[in-house]
Order: C-alpha cells, then structure tokens, then sequence
C-alpha cells in the first residue's frame, strides 16, 4: 500500500467533493450496526480517510472509544474525529486482544495481501470482537476497463477480488463463518472524463506502474470514444460491485485494552 500514499495524500483536501459514492457506501455499511447486536468499549475505523464512516460510528456507538486508522496522513489531517492514527493496516499500532470492533469502508480493495490484513486483524481484536466491512467486486468499473481493453493490454484498472475469495482468506486467518452480501451501484455521467475527473479526485489511481506512454493522448481518445458505447438514456455508467461482509473471532479468552508504546 505505501505506493499509493502519495495519491491520498494529494486528493485529501478534495476527497469529499468527488466522494458521492464514497458516502454512500459508509451510510449503508453503518446501518448494518442496526441488525448487528454490539457494544463495543474500543472500535476502530481502518482506512478511515477524511472520516465518511467515522461520524456514523460516532453516532451509531456513542459511548464508544472510536480510533481512526489512515497511512495518508493528510487524510487524517481532514478527519475530525480526536483519536487519529497514521499506520499501516499490515503492522497496526496496537496490542493484542486490545479492540472490540474493526470497521473498514473501501479500503481494503488497496490491500495486495488480504490474508496478511485479517490476519493482523484478529490479531488486535478481543475474543469475540467483530471485524465489518465493505470493499469492491470483480465487476467495479467494467465499462472503464472494457473501453481501455480496445486501447491495449496494460491494466489500467485496479483488479477486485471476488466475494468468495474475500470470505476464505478471512477464514484461513481465523475469524468464524463469515457472511458476505453484495450489490451493484451505478453512478451516471454526461461525459467519461467527469468519471477520470471523479477517481482522480479522491486518488483512486491504478496500483500497477504505467508507463508514460500509456496515457498518452490519441489512446486516450480511443478510450472515450469505445466509452460512448456504453451511453443509455442520454447517460454514460459507471458500475460499483459492493461487497459487504462480517465476521467474530472466537471467544475463547480475555484480553486488555491497551495501546502498543
């Protein structure tokens, strides 16, 4: 993830203006919390970001202790909440068995190694804690990545990993039956590059190093163009699968609250 801290960092101060969906998706993963019985002492929002889902877990769990996690440590800087981290997801600050809850809103889809983050994970969840969260499916951005397809092989995209794969790497690293959900949300534009204009905003940028020539301005053209195919009722889409998904570690023994020196 360190390579792509510089993109957050410089779409800190925009974030919020190009984050409809964003929002939207924070609002929906917090409502879960109506349906899931919690009441946890420590909570933690990982990825926390400029804090779309930290407010709503402020409201959601008032009474709790809420600490925001983020390695843009200018999206933090954005983030009102009083108990900001800047840290990596892989090597979090924290004790063992220290947090009753993890709550993360599309982060985890920058993640190269998600084993490697249920893991830590549930390293720093008490028994019994509660990880929840949201990231993006396979299908995010279909159009996109069919209309550079035409343009060359290079990936252009981020890649996804399927709902199945997300909920067996949770299991190999320990947390119990964990349940999946998805859906698709379709933003609509008037032209493909309010879409470049919007993923730029809020430093969504491809993990995969592209040479310079790859955006380069004739294949660009050929990109917006294969694009158009895609307009319905005056509109060009853009397709979000959102997955949700939740899961307990076992109870099996107590931990203390505390924070790693």
């Amino acid at each position: 993830m360190p390579s792509i801290r510089p993109n957050f960092n410089k779409a800190a101060s925009q974030y919020n203006a190009h984050a409809a969906l964003q929002e939207e998706v924070a609002f929906r993963l917090s409502e879960k919390l109506n349906v899931i019985s919690i009441d946890p002492i420590v909570m933690i929002d990982l990825g926390a970001g400029t804090g779309l889902l930290s407010e709503k877990l402020s409201k959601k769990c008032p009474k709790s202790h809420l600490i925001c996690v983020d390695f843009a440590q200018q999206s933090l800087r954005a983030n009102t909440n009083n108990h900001n981290v800047c840290a990596n997801a892989y090597q979090l600050p924290f004790a063992d068995k220290s947090v009753d809850f993890i709550a993360s809103s599309l982060m985890m889809q920058w993640c190269t190694d998600l084993k490697g983050l249920f893991e830590e994970c549930h390293r720093v969840l008490k028994p019994g804690g509660l990880m929840l969260f949201s990231t993006f499916g396979p299908d995010t951005l279909k159009e996109l990545k069919r209309s550079w397809s035409v343009v060359d092989s290079e990936p252009h995209v981020n890649s996804f990993t399927d709902m199945h794969d997300v909920g067996d790497q949770m299991l190999q690293s320990g947390f119990n039956s964990p349940i999946m959900e998805m859906e698709t949300l379709t933003l609509t534009y008037d032209k493909a590059v309010d879409l470049m204009r919007d993923l730029k905003g809020i430093g969504a940028q491809t993990v995969h190093n592209r040479s310079k020539s790859l955006t380069g301005k004739t294949k660009f053209k050929k990109m917006i163009e294969m694009y158009e195919s895609f307009r319905n009722e005056g509109k060009l889409p853009a397709t979000y699968e959102v997955i949700y998904g939740h899961a307990w570690k076992s109870e099996n023994s107590l931990g203390s609250i505390a924070l790693d020196s």
